[in-house]
């Protein structure tokens, strides 16, 4: 018999205004016992994911965007902002959240600890 796995509750983030991200760039945001990177990409893209690289601890917000990745600052892992994973084969995914814009404001979408 399969246990039903439970709902992970979450909560809803307003987190900055859409001008307050630098375009082509990422940001960090403390949100309660996180830190987040937002990212808003030259086409108009935004992707929230945690600011930690999986690998070395590298600050996410200070990597470079190319499409829909980032790229490690501190050894170029990238990563896909879509789903978190990684180029390199064995190597920790980073957590994604999901994210939209309302109103001019970030939303970020958080589990609940």
């Amino acid at each position: 018999m399969h246990k039903m796995l439970e709902e992970i509750k979450t909560m809803e983030v307003a987190v900055c205004l859409w001008d307050e991200l630098p375009v082509g760039l990422g940001r960090a945001f403390q949100i309660h016992n996180r830190v987040i990177a937002l990212f808003r990409t030259r086409k108009g893209e935004l992707y929230a994911a945690d600011n930690r690289c999986p690998h070395k601890g590298g600050p996410l917000s200070e990597g470079m965007i190319t499409g829909g990745t980032v790229v490690c600052p501190l050894h170029s892992f990238h990563f896909d902002l879509t789903d978190g994973s990684c180029d390199q084969a064995g190597q920790c995914s980073v957590v994604v959240y999901p994210c939209r814009l309302e109103d001019q404001s970030v939303i970020v979408e958080l589990p609940v600890e």
